[in-house]
């Protein structure tokens, strides 16, 4: 159990955020987190419970992502900035930790790699926020390119670290992630509240595909690890 127990560590540090946002033009990233059919991945062909001990925290780390990031939103939109400053802080904390769950297996420098490009991911999930509050729909157009932009490069770099995870495939999930992050901040501005949930169930579940793809192509490629 040395792998899981070297990324359990990530799993101790705490998470926070609410995101919401205002409803405005349909985004790609919002039509693609409909239409993107998941990616299942090969078994992997190590130690099956020591893989499965994995998805799990990986699964509560990306969980503790969209948690934070929606506390983000909510706060903003209830204009109490206490409760933001305090989720973003958490933000931070996961994107670490999610970066950290890494390490292990490929060092330092990936890591802090890996941080600068989640952290990317959020400044422009952020922006987006920011300007469906502000009903900007030229931001809100910029702070999309931005999300695709940063799947693309979060995509590179994971499928060069490992060639069980293929760009497109990576690329396909992350935008689609965007996509979720965009109606739910969409719904939230808009007091859609049931429909917030319904995004709220797939973007968890969605978490979930990535987490167990990521666990399972470190399988294939570090089995002896497992």
């Amino acid at each position: 159990m040395q792998i899981v127990r070297l990324v359990t560590i990530a799993a101790s540090v705490t998470f926070g955020i609410l995101l919401t946002q205002p409803a405005n033009a349909q985004s790609p990233l919002e039509t693609q987190a409909h239409d993107h059919a998941p990616v299942v991945l090969a078994a992997a062909t190590a130690d099956q419970s020591e893989v499965d001990a994995t998805k799990a925290v990986l699964r509560d780390l990306w969980i503790g992502h969209v948690f934070w990031v929606r506390n983000v939103v909510v706060a903003q939109l209830a204009g109490d900035a206490a409760a933001q400053d305090a989720a973003e802080v958490q933000v931070v904390a996961n994107a670490q930790a999610i970066a950290a769950s890494i390490e292990p297996f490929y060092g330092a420098d990936a890591r802090a790699q890996f941080f600068e490009l989640l952290a990317g991911h959020y400044g422009a999930v952020k922006a987006y926020l920011d300007a469906s509050v502000a009903g900007d729909t030229g931001e809100q157009s910029d702070a999309t390119a931005m999300l695709l932009g940063n799947a693309t490069g979060i995509a590179d770099f994971l499928s060069t670290a490992n060639p069980y995870l293929p760009k497109d495939a990576v690329e396909g999930l992350l935008q689609a992630h965007g996509g979720h992050h965009i109606a739910q901040i969409q719904q939230l501005l808009g007091k859609e509240y049931l429909e917030e949930a319904r995004t709220w169930t797939e973007m968890t579940q969605h978490m979930y595909v990535i987490a167990d793809a990521t666990a399972d192509a470190l399988a294939q490629q570090f089995a002896e690890r497992f």
